[in-house]
């Protein structure tokens, strides 16, 4: 399967808005993701940027507009816990960094996860 590569601007732009949180960049899909103890917290998927949110959350996103869409990196195999952010959502500084700021509180109140031993080849 091959996906669409994301644009330099997007990551640049998300970057920018992380500087000061306490992350992890890390690749999956091919894409740059963003991690916290362990645990995926947002990253970019070809034009597109994800984030992770509590149950309460995503459904208030999700009633909030048609254009905000759970994370389907996949055909039919949606990522429950992750939402989509288009464009118009993205550079509306106030909104997103709300919601990246929520995001990152939420992955952050996880238990952290272990990192796994890397296989031999």
């Amino acid at each position: 399967m091959s996906w669409d590569k994301p644009s330099n601007d997007l990551l640049d732009y998300l970057e920018d808005e992380l500087i000061g949180y306490h992350c992890e960049k890390r690749k999956m899909f091919g894409c740059p993701v963003f991690f916290v103890n362990g645990n995926m917290f947002c990253g970019v998927f070809e034009a597109t940027i994800f984030i992770r949110v509590s149950q309460s959350d995503r459904d208030h996103l999700l009633e909030l507009d048609d254009e905000i869409v759970q994370f389907e990196p996949i055909a039919g195999q949606k990522m429950r816990e992750y939402i989509i952010l288009n464009d118009s959502f993205i550079h509306d500084r106030p909104f997103f960094n709300e919601w990246l700021n929520k995001s990152y509180e939420f992955v952050l109140a996880m238990p952290a996860k272990k990192p796994k031993p890397k296989k031999n080849k």
